[in-house]
């Protein structure tokens, strides 16, 4: 039987120019019902990949019972973390939560957080490259609103995971939309069992100068992990939900981008893994590493384990790498004909990818060549690789077909933290049977 319900009195979240106080009262369930124990005291297996690496992830295992809280939208969800702060503790996502939402969880529009004077029609006006130009960034009154407009939406979008937590979904349909979770500065986390969907950006930045016709730039992934350790990514779905970038509308000739990456990895992130997720439908999907110039703090760092994920109809960086040590084993990766596509793996500044023992699912006429993206000098290790049922030599097909990037072989490290290694022709039905949220054992 569940121990007594107890109440904790939260915060006072005041929302910009709508100066609505959010008084929020969170339930904390002292103990969740026994058969949901499998997934919500769960730890990272010995051996399971980097996060298993000097010392282990635990996330909020060892919760007291005061600290087992039950959430059911974004208001409750930051009051817990607040309430236990870096105290062991498991926060259970229950239903949907909505980033973007009022008191009551009830989503808001955009135009909550509308300020001085900003409306896309008057952004629009403003900066057309027919009036504005194409030499500078946008500035002026209209630009400084949607910039306050864009800090407005931040402070409810970007929720901060402190350290020791277990945040998990209940059940099958447990969903996050519209926020983007940051692991930030903190230690032994742990994620499961929730479908991120669309984090979207109200205000995108157009600037005239980025590339050759100038680009739309959103700010928000689903998932960041930034200067963290220990954190283990397990059993979630991330996508754009139903605003998919192939449906936004185009302004100035460039598509209207409101989203950024799904999960990224950086600013000397370590000792990650990133396990049985499903990444679809999406642009610019992962970084591990943000920046080349950031070898000072992310040298020796960013060493990730990605292993039977499914990523979808990504357009690129699934991931792209930089300076990290990523073994990238015995995921699935698909692309579907239609979906626009780029690459697969990128290989960045220092970056010491291993990627063995993978499935591509691609399309008659795509180039084989591209599933492969050299940035920056760098080395790598792919072995026994099968695309499209057939073992296949990525680098050597990559420098066959692109003369320019010659890529060279041995990342200089050989992986050994795994706990299982399936052969390329059975991961395609073993990821589409295990990966993804509601598939997590013992939920």
């Amino acid at each position: 039987m569940p121990a007594r319900m107890r109440h904790v009195r939260a915060i006072a979240v005041v929302m910009g120019c709508a100066s609505v106080a959010l008084a929020v009262s969170v339930p904390a369930q002292a103990a969740p019902p026994r058969h949901g124990n499998g997934i919500e005291r769960a730890v990272l297996p010995a051996g399971d990949g980097w996060a298993a690496a000097e010392g282990s992830t635990t996330g909020g295992s060892q919760a007291a019972p005061e600290h087992v809280y039950t959430v059911t939208n974004r208001a409750e969800l930051i009051a817990a973390f607040k309430d236990a702060g870096d105290a062991p503790k498991i926060v259970r996502i229950a239903g949907t939560v909505h980033g973007n939402s009022d008191v009551n969880g009830t989503p808001i529009g955009c135009e909550a957080y509308q300020q001085g004077g900003y409306t896309l029609e008057n952004y629009l006006a403003a900066y057309d490259p027919e009036v504005w130009g194409r030499d500078e960034v946008p500035s002026g009154p209209l630009e400084d609103a949607r910039a306050a407009s864009a800090k407005l939406q931040a402070a409810a979008v970007n929720v901060n995971v402190p350290s020791n937590t277990t945040l998990v979904g209940v059940g099958k349909d447990a969903t996050i939309i519209g926020a983007s979770l940051q692991v930030k500065n903190v230690s032994n986390v742990i994620v499961r069992n929730i479908s991120f969907k669309d984090t979207y950006d109200c205000f995108p930045q157009w600037d005239p100068t980025d590339g050759d016709e100038g680009a739309w730039n959103s700010e928000y992934d689903n998932l960041v992990v930034y200067g963290s350790r220990h954190v283990w990514v397990d059993h979630n779905t991330f996508s754009d939900g139903d605003r998919p970038d192939a449906g936004q509308p185009h302004y100035f000739g460039q598509i209207y981008q409101q989203h950024d990456g799904l999960f990224d990895i950086v600013r000397g992130a370590d000792l990650v893994t990133v396990s049985y997720n499903v990444l679809k439908d999406h642009d610019k999907t992962m970084l591990i590493g943000n920046s080349d110039g950031a070898g000072a703090s992310d040298r020796g760092k960013l060493r990730v384990t990605l292993h039977h994920n499914l990523f979808k109809d990504v357009k690129e960086r699934a991931p792209r790498v930089r300076f990290g040590q990523v073994d990238s084993y015995n995921n699935h990766f698909v692309a579907t004909r239609g979906s626009a596509y780029g690459y697969t793996y990128g290989i960045g500044a220092e970056s010491k990818l291993v990627a063995e023992h993978n499935a591509f699912t691609v399309p008659a006429g795509l180039d084989r060549a591209t599933l492969l993206k050299k940035w920056s000098e760098s080395s790598l290790t792919a072995e026994n690789n099968y695309v499209n049922g057939r073992k296949t030599d990525l680098i050597a097909v990559h420098n066959a077909g692109v003369p320019t990037e010659q890529l060279t072989e041995g990342a200089g490290w050989t992986p050994e933290l795994r706990t299982r290694v399936d052969h390329p022709l059975v991961v395609p039905v073993l990821v589409a049977l295990k990966a993804g949220a509601g598939k997590a054992p013992g939920r």
